[in-house]
């Protein structure tokens, strides 16, 4: 590892915590040249996703595309910033979990609407109305109905 203050190769490892639930670790290092201290992370790098749209095209998974959704899905409840940032936690955990590359977007949605479900009604109403693609107040009945059950 450089120092990012002089480029030197040799520091040595200060202090070393879990963050992230466990999913990765957090080092505080010294810089043995300059006596500098800066912070590294280690992630388990996933092999990157591929997600199988409806109409059959294919693209990289996008975390910020499916956080903006569940922001959408989740505007004005009680549902935190963190609440959100967990459940996305999580999402990509399930996503990564599988042993296959591919994944369809239906999955993705299933998932995530089954995280909302547990967390807030609304939101969870929210996202299924566009995910599930509702046509008319039937659809948003039927589904009320279920979530009711």
């Amino acid at each position: 590892m450089r120092c990012p203050y002089c480029n030197n190769q040799d520091d040595k490892v200060v202090d070393s915590r879990a963050c992230r639930d466990g999913q990765a670790i957090r080092r505080r290092r010294e810089c043995v040249g300059c006596n500098q201290r800066f912070t590294t992370y280690e992630y388990i790098e996933h092999a990157p996703l591929t997600v199988i749209k409806r109409d059959g095209t294919r693209e990289p998974f996008d975390r910020p595309k499916l956080q903006k959704k569940i922001e959408l899905a989740c505007y004005k409840t009680s549902v935190s910033t963190d609440d959100m940032e967990e459940l996305m936690d999580q999402v990509e955990a399930d996503l990564g979990n599988r042993a296959v590359k591919e994944v369809h977007s239906h999955h993705i949605g299933e998932v995530v609407m089954e995280r909302l479900k547990t967390l807030n009604d609304v939101a969870y109403v929210r996202f299924a109305s566009v995910y599930r693609q509702f046509k008319d107040r039937q659809d948003f009945v039927r589904e009320l109905e279920q979530l009711a059950n």
